[in-house]
């Protein structure tokens, strides 16, 4: 399988190299192309940062993975899968991998996420995609563990394969070096952490992320990942709601 690796931290985070290497040592044909600079929470806007529409691309080697075309991209993770499935990288990916993004991506705010955003842009331009991101929480340790979420995504791998094109798979893995058993979760409403908006004094607005008080809901992506176990749900791109009647 002609496989793309992409994310929103950047073309230098250690969870990018592990993904690429765990989808060599699985037989894939690999790319590697990621943002230039971190992009998180960018969705899968389309967003580049070059003069007169180009962008810039620089050819780069990644030491984990010595002889795989690895890519930096002035622009958000969106716009390089849209560039990868149109050739710029070579041949159109058949299955894009995002991450291993350093925190979680649960509940409804995936909306938000510039690695769930690359799986769902891969989604409706044919590719079959996978998301892969690790519950750091907060405050992460020194030394994450990379190779336990490339472990368990490595589990689902053939699975991706078989299932229709299109189909877009949102894994968290628990910053652990052994993972529990995989569980197939339902989106929360929010997460254990969440997005916060507080107004200034001069009508500027910050962001920043807080820690949820409350239960959360039983059988979620949230609830289930912080009890320990790693999560899989399968999501749906944009598409028509037929039950909804104007």
């Amino acid at each position: 399988m002609r496989t793309l690796i992409t994310n929103d931290d950047g073309i230098g985070s250690p969870g990018l190299t592990a993904l690429a290497l765990g989808a060599v040592e699985h037989g894939w044909t690999v790319v590697v192309a990621a943002p230039a600079e971190e992009a998180s929470g960018t969705s899968a806007g389309l967003s580049g940062a070059g003069s007169e529409g180009r962008v810039a691309v620089e050819r780069r080697e990644l030491s984990g993975v010595p002889g795989v075309p690895a890519y930096a991209v002035a622009a958000h993770p969106g716009l390089i899968v849209l560039a990868a499935a149109q050739g710029v990288f070579g041949e159109p990916p058949d299955v894009v991998l995002s991450g291993v993004n350093r925190g979680a991506n649960v509940g409804r705010a995936v909306l938000h996420s510039g690695t769930v955003g690359a799986a769902l842009t891969a989604s409706i331009n044919g590719a079959r995609a996978l998301a892969v991101s690790l519950d750091v929480g907060l405050d992460p340790g020194p030394d994450p563990h990379w190779d336990a979420a490339v472990a368990v995504a490595a589990t689902l791998f053939d699975r991706l394969v078989a299932l229709p094109a299109g189909a877009v798979l949102n894994l968290n893995v628990p910053d652990r070096a052994e993972a529990s058993a995989l569980q197939r979760a339902g989106l929360a409403e929010f997460g254990a952490v969440r997005s916060h908006i507080q107004d200034g004094e001069d009508g500027a607005f910050t962001l920043a992320a807080v820690t949820v008080d409350g239960e959360l809901p039983p059988g979620s992506d949230a609830r289930l990942l912080a009890d320990g176990y790693p999560t899989v749900t399968a999501l749906r791109s944009v598409t028509e709601d037929p039950d909804l009647h104007l």
